[in-house]
């Protein structure tokens, strides 16, 4: 087994006639939680996309546990083990709580403590109050806990956040980012699109900042902590 659960190198991808991305390379390695940074539209979602096979590549290659996945189905890369938490979440606005996390039920990566029903409503207590509430009753907030309860219902290897925080109250915010640093000490795999830098250096271990989806830096939290003129210059902080 290689020393990374997941490496993205030299990845291209394009919208019908336009290139979207430019070369991107990234790795995830077991246990780590890693960023993928920039402003808005500068290809951070496409990367996630690609990795899922929802948008697929032109050019490049997409290692997963040491398989070669730039080429396969989305159902069968969900399958191998990674999970998404989409932006705009995306629950089953028709099933209840309970329902939309029963339904994703699975052990993908063969841990022998999986996530359970119990276990997320353990994590996101405001869950088990709306256990019976429609996936539509809930507020934006409770949707989102919803959908990070989802994906971690199926035990993946590599847990995928986009925008994960995007447009959330700041307690429900600060409930996430609780969540996040309790499945980093569970030793759960991460990548992160998020833009609360701040929260992210001292989640994350190590960043990488695409603009105009071509990686233009790469390092750890230390680094990026320390020279905030990458803050302003590549992410409008």
């Amino acid at each position: 087994m290689a020393d990374f659960l997941l490496r993205v190198d030299q990845l291209e991808t394009t919208y019908g006639s336009s290139q979207v991305l430019f070369g991107v390379s990234l790795d995830v390695r077991p246990g780590e939680v890693v960023t993928l940074l920039g402003r808005n539209g500068m290809g951070k979602s496409t990367t996630i996309r690609s990795i899922m096979g929802l948008t697929p590549s032109r050019a490049g290659t997409i290692t997963f546990r040491d398989t070669r996945i730039e080429r396969t189905e989305t159902d069968r890369i969900a399958r191998m083990g990674i999970a998404l938490v989409p932006e705009g979440r995306q629950i089953f606005p028709n099933l209840t709580v309970r329902e939309n996390l029963i339904a994703f039920a699975a052990n993908r990566s063969g841990t022998g403590s999986p996530w359970t029903f119990d276990r997320v409503i353990g994590l996101f207590p405001r869950l088990a109050e709306r256990a019976q509430n429609m996936g539509n009753q809930l507020s934006g907030g409770e949707q989102q806990m919803l959908a990070i309860g989802r994906a971690l219902m199926t035990n993946p290897h590599l847990l995928i956040l986009d925008e994960a925080t995007e447009g959330l109250a700041p307690l429900i915010r600060e409930e996430i980012w609780r969540c996040l640093q309790a499945l980093k000490e569970a030793g759960q795999t991460i990548l992160v699109v998020d833009k609360y830098i701040e929260r992210l250096v001292r989640l994350a271990d190590r960043h990488t900042i695409i603009e105009r989806g071509r990686v233009v830096w790469h390092g750890d939290s230390r680094a990026l902590d320390a020279d905030r003129g990458l803050w302003h210059r590549y992410l409008g902080v």
